[in-house]
């Protein structure tokens, strides 16, 4: 996929998208070293510093991974997949350990404040998540998977929960990423749990996979 020439507004952000396209499209495979800073400056007709910003974001990102002396290498076809590569061992076990202090008070509170339709939604995206997974179709269902937990603390109706769930959003969607393969992790105990307006079933099936999730990395 040839780059385009850029247009002059928000031209670090489009060339952030450019050269993430020619990432997931495979146009520059994971472990290729891209086109040197002069060529794509030259391809994307902008300057030398709005090239570096946006592969400096793409570092940071996990995308690529620029090697001083030698040159940008891609690291990864997407955002999350460069996330779950820094999410190893005891940095994964973290995440999942700060998933489990959220998780486990959002999935209490959802049991006694969803609403129907909330309840409704749930249904649904547990459905589309375990579809996805069956039929291995998995950054579905890591999509799926990362949605109906988030739902689960929306459930709760604390908004400050919510938030600082919703921040975690991108280590989230890594960490489901990374375990996706996982045996036995089932979420429709917590779903009925919910359903039944029984906090404390909630509480055990929320902890319980995470819990499970946590011995598998040990």
């Amino acid at each position: 996929m040839p780059l385009a020439t850029t247009r002059r507004t928000g031209l670090v952000d489009q060339v952030i998208g450019q050269l993430r396209e020619a990432v997931t499209a495979g146009e520059w495979p994971v472990g290729e070293r891209i086109p040197p800073e002069s060529e794509l400056v030259t391809a994307l007709g902008v300057g030398r510093n709005t090239v570096r910003e946006a592969v400096r974001a793409l570092s940071h990102s996990g995308l690529l991974e620029v090697r001083q002396g030698d040159g940008t290498y891609v690291r990864a076809t997407s955002e999350v997949s460069g996330a779950v590569r820094r999410l190893c061992g005891s940095e994964l076990r973290e995440v999942l350990q700060v998933r489990r202090t959220l998780e486990v008070e959002g999935a209490r509170m959802a049991a006694t404040e969803r609403s129907e339709a909330e309840l409704a939604n749930l249904t649904e995206l547990l459905r589309i998540r375990d579809a996805a997974l069956a039929e291995k179709h998995f950054d579905e269902f890591v999509q799926a998977d990362a949605s109906f937990h988030l739902a689960v603390v929306q459930c709760g109706h604390n908004n400050l929960l919510t938030e600082l769930y919703r921040g975690l959003s991108e280590v989230v969607t890594a960490s489901v990423e990374a375990t996706k393969h996982a045996d036995n992790v089932s979420h429709t105990g917590l779903l009925e749990a919910i359903a039944a307006g029984d906090p404390d079933r909630a509480v055990a099936e929320a902890s319980g996979f995470l819990d499970e999730l946590l011995k598998g990395i040990e």
